[in-house]
């Protein structure tokens, strides 16, 4: 089989043509070359349709592109290579021998520009054409590793990228620049890594604020909102107490109407006549003086009791039956206290036990009440105990007359 490329003994890289061969010994200094049945790779990109020589290449247009489908089109180029040296060459074999040629075809020659031989190298080591790598380091004057890789970057969509540069043979500036030595490489790789560092700490400084910024306004509006959420719920106690009293004085009303037929209805059948409205109002002002005559504490528990209860209505007015059985439980405990006040067992309770946990312990109000009654939590709150010395049977009484008003009046605790 007739090859198909060229390869460098030394280095091997594979050559298209013999003027690529040539190049490739005058950069590198290389001169092993032998035909080679491997064809030359061409990975073209699909995207934009960018030619690449190698794997390492595809990767590279892969990271600075983002493009990532490529079309492997190398038996479509591949063709017999010719080892017939080029034109360019001859005429210059001729203008040395002095056979043949012009001054003024000598002006006119066209020759590959000289280039830094060890930037070339890494350029190819990191998967750059020869041709690319050669035109990079020419138009950035040879300057440094850096500089040829970011011309490479800006000129990658160039369409003649990949053309080796010819310049005349006349105007071919002497011995390039000399290359950065192992140390100053490493300097110059340092500085990179530092500036990359310090660019990416600012952008992660820059992104911190903004961060910070955006929890500054998410808090801000947590706080607003909270705010108004409290307004709404003290609005909405203030409506509810307002509710609550007004129910309470419309039940209270219905109850003395209540009372005052069942009195007209009594009178009636025991044959008196009807009581004169104006003779019973006298009567009102007595009984606001029994009351007034009370003690102060006992009342001030009582309306802390009937408060209580109200609330554990409230809280389970769904369930009529579970809230009249936790007043009945109440009820039949207060009745044990003041038919046995030195029974311990009628004084102690225990929290965890299963019956009282469902009938009164877990409802709201419950375990309050029996504190206001004068029941202590001890042992670790384990149990509710009532010592015998603080058994006040006014407020035992009191507790008795507020849960038998609320087994039996329908409109307690109503909204």
């Amino acid at each position: 089989m007739a090859g198909v490329s060229l390869k460098c003994g030394d280095c091997g890289a594979l050559l298209k043509s013999v003027e690529e061969a040539q190049e490739h010994a005058e950069l590198t200094s290389h001169s092993n070359f032998a035909e080679s049945t491997e064809a030359v790779l061409n990975i073209v990109c699909t995207t934009c349709s960018k030619p690449c020589r190698s794997k390492t290449e595809s990767d590279l247009h892969t990271k600075r592109t983002g493009h990532t489908e490529f079309v492997d089109k190398t038996m479509e180029t591949v063709k017999p290579i010719s080892l017939e040296a080029p034109k360019a060459a001859a005429m210059e074999i001729d203008n040395t021998d002095g056979s043949s040629g012009s001054g003024d075809a000598a002006e006119v020659e066209m020759v590959v520009p000289g280039v830094d031989k060890n930037i070339l190298e890494e350029l190819e080591a990191m998967g750059f054409p020869k041709a690319r790598a050669t035109r990079a380091l020419h138009y950035s004057g040879n300057a440094s590793l850096e500089a040829a890789v970011n011309w490479v970057v800006e000129h990658e969509n160039d369409p003649d990228v990949d053309e080796m540069p010819k310049v005349p043979a006349n105007s071919n500036s002497g011995p390039p620049k000399p290359a950065l030595t192992p140390e100053e490489v490493k300097i110059k790789a340092q500085e990179l890594r530092e500036r990359a560092r310090k660019k990416k700490e600012e952008e992660e400084k820059r992104m911190e604020r903004e961060r910070e910024k955006e929890r500054i306004r998410i808090g801000k509006e947590l706080l607003e909102a909270k705010r108004i959420e409290e307004d709404n719920e003290r609005k909405r106690i203030i409506l509810l107490r307002k509710a609550e009293k007004e129910e309470e004085r419309r039940a209270r009303e219905k109850i003395r109407q209540k009372v005052e037929e069942d009195k007209a209805e009594r009178r009636r059948k025991l044959g008196l006549p009807a009581e004169d409205p104006a003779a019973a109002k006298p009567s009102v002002p007595v009984v606001e003086e029994k009351k007034s005559s009370l003690p102060i504490r006992p009342a001030t528990k009582t309306e802390k009791m009937r408060e209580c209860l109200r609330s554990l209505k409230q809280a389970h007015k769904e369930d009529d039956a579970k809230v009249k059985r936790a007043f009945q439980t109440l009820l039949t405990y207060m009745g044990n206290v003041a038919k046995n006040p030195d029974e311990e067992k009628f004084r102690k309770i225990r929290l965890t036990n299963q019956t009282f946990q469902e009938r009164v312990g877990s409802l709201r109000g419950g375990i309050e009440f029996m504190e206001l009654c004068g029941f202590e939590k001890m042992e670790g709150g384990e149990f509710l105990f009532l010592p015998r010395d603080k058994i006040d049977p006014a407020v035992i009484n009191s507790a008795g007359t507020e849960l038998n008003s609320a087994i039996n009046n329908p409109f307690f605790g109503v909204l």
